[in-house]
């Protein structure tokens, strides 16, 4: 059984939204998404890419298990992402992409 990563990649049109959606994450989102069975969470801004066309936020979530992402799917993530939504939808202007793969191998130094 393999650890999961999901990977949530938000381009932000401004600093100031930046700011808020990290605010907004930092507030409760994370520790929401750890309830609903998450192992880890971390936020990076990346460093800027002239083709971005804003602030680009990455959110990296750990599941220990497929099931247990698929748990989170089911009976966390709606009520979570109708809040980020509600706050920060695409009248905003704020792009949004997932992603879920297996960690196939790790290492720390």
């Amino acid at each position: 059984m393999h650890l999961l990563a999901y990977t949530v990649r938000a381009t932000i049109p401004t600093e100031p939204l930046a700011d808020r959606f990290v605010a907004w994450l930092e507030g409760g989102h994370l520790a929401g998404v750890l309830a609903g069975g998450a192992n880890q969470a971390e936020i990076l801004r990346l460093d800027p890419d002239s083709g971005a066309g804003g602030v680009v936020v990455e959110v990296r979530y750990r599941f220990p298990s497929r099931e247990s992402f698929e748990r989170y799917e089911r009976d966390f993530a709606p009520a979570l992402r109708a809040e980020g939504v509600e706050l920060f939808g695409p009248d905003t202007g704020i792009v949004m992409e997932r992603s879920v793969g297996a960690i196939i191998a790790a290492s720390q130094a």
